[in-house]
């Protein structure tokens, strides 16, 4: 089932990043962290990453959970905005907040199969 569930992010990945530079309109990018984000192929492939990781661990987490992790994705949005567009700043953060994702996506492989 680990197998399927990672085959299904790299075609979500994929399918993402096509449509677009970063998991957000860059069009529409105004804060000086969202245009780097923009700017960076390696800053906007982190950010798809971690928004289709965050997806994913949304729809399989338990509702309380959810919370937790809506509030943690919050707090990474203030994190990335206070690191306006120090390129280095927001590589940590969302490589920080990726991590964290991974965590609670490990959890929840660690306790199947499915």
């Amino acid at each position: 089932m680990m197998r399927v569930l990672t085959a299904g992010l790299f075609v979500l990945l994929a399918s993402v990043a096509g449509a677009q530079a970063a998991s957000f309109d860059c069009n529409a990018a105004r804060a000086p962290d969202e245009k780097a984000v923009c700017a960076s192929m390696a800053l906007s492939d982190l950010d798809v990453k971690m928004a289709t990781l965050y997806e994913v661990a949304g729809h399989l987490v338990a509702m309380g959970q959810r919370g937790m992790l809506q509030d943690e994705q919050r707090d990474f949005l203030k994190t990335r905005t206070a690191c306006g567009a120090n390129a280095a700043c927001l590589s940590s953060a969302y490589e920080a907040r990726i991590k964290t994702i991974n965590g609670v996506l490990q959890s929840i492989y660690s306790r199947g199969p499915f």
